[in-house]
């Protein structure tokens, strides 16, 4: 797989509660030019979710969000997750991902997180939470010191200020759940989905 950072310019971070909604919900934002999406763990279907899109939208790049704890990762790639997210990074976590043999984005809020993780050789992580750990201007004052280190900001992020990330060097592509609004779900607007989906990938 090519870096997670490269494939799209936004990944949609999905919260799923219905596991019904999964495949129509990939295949709207696979339709609208976003083939990357990150399931979060924080629904009771979240893992089947994945399995029904990793099964059945084979075009998907579907991975796990929300990933804290060893058993997290074993469950997500066992349901067939091919790439894995979390919040924020401790030793054992960030052990357990190196083992994992799948590509992964660990978070870091703050320049000794970043750095700690640089040392360990991981130059690709997700900043989190974005608009709450200094946005734009904090990941623009990273880029001095930690030139070679690229993030995936989430966390806060709309339709309107992604841009303004994306435009800065050091950040490959943002998360967000603007694409995926809960009303449109509990609908089934997939149309909708895949109108945002397809706005988003115009993005650069």
């Amino acid at each position: 797989m090519s870096s997670l950072l490269d494939l799209a310019p936004v990944i949609p971070v999905v919260v799923i509660d219905d596991a019904e909604t999964a495949v129509p919900l990939a295949r709207a934002l696979v339709a609208g030019g976003l083939p990357v999406i990150e399931v979060t763990l924080r629904t009771p279907v979240a893992r089947e979710a994945i399995a029904r899109i990793a099964a059945e939208v084979p075009e998907a790049t579907v991975g796990a969000g929300t990933i804290r704890t060893s058993d997290d990762i074993s469950a997500s790639v066992a349901a067939g997750a091919r790439f894995l997210v979390s919040p924020g990074t401790t030793l054992s976590l960030v052990e357990a991902l190196d083992a994992s043999g799948v590509p992964y984005l660990p978070g870091a809020a703050t320049v000794s997180e970043a750095m700690a993780l640089a040392e360990r050789g991981i130059k690709e992580l997700k900043f989190f939470p974005a608009e709450a750990a200094g946005g734009v201007p904090y990941l623009k004052a990273l880029g001095g010191p930690l030139p070679d280190v690229r993030f995936c900001p989430t966390g806060g992020i709309r339709a309107d200020t992604a841009a303004a990330y994306l435009a800065l060097p050091n950040v490959g592509c943002v998360g967000g759940t603007w694409l995926t609004p809960a009303d449109a779900l509990a609908a089934g607007d997939w149309s909708r989905v895949e109108k945002l989906a397809s706005e988003a990938a115009a993005l650069t």
